[in-house]
């Protein structure tokens, strides 16, 4: 069984940062893309950023462009650093894996994570 793993989520004042991370086995990264979603209370599945296996391409939401950042390492680890964050930011982030980086649709992801907890205080 495939198992993403989210951490970093937190709780920080509006203007903060947070770095989230995604963690699976390197089997699981290899020749695969890995996608962040977003889901706020009462909103649907929001796309948030995708980045390419190789870490060559990446995907952002337009509204999120110039505050969140994906990379990725040479292995294991998928990340997503958020800056200046404001309280509509606040969800649970989720990490899910899709055979290709330019795809924003959630239903074309197929193994998520567990979801980590944003929480911004104005």
């Amino acid at each position: 069984q495939v198992q993403l793993v989210e951490s970093g989520g937190g709780s920080v004042q509006a203007g903060g940062s947070l770095r989230l991370s995604c963690t699976a086995s390197r089997h699981t990264f290899s020749r695969t893309a890995i996608g962040w979603f977003r889901q706020a209370p009462g909103k649907e599945r929001e796309f948030v950023a995708a980045i390419s296996w190789t870490g060559a391409y990446t995907n952002y939401a337009d509204s999120l462009k110039g505050r969140f950042s994906i990379s990725r390492d040479a292995m294991n680890t998928v990340y997503l650093q958020m800056s200046s964050l404001k309280p509509e930011d606040a969800a649970v982030y989720y990490c899910a894996e899709s055979s290709s980086w330019t795809s924003t649709v959630a239903t074309e992801y197929g193994y998520w994570g567990q979801g980590t907890q944003v929480t911004v205080s104005s």
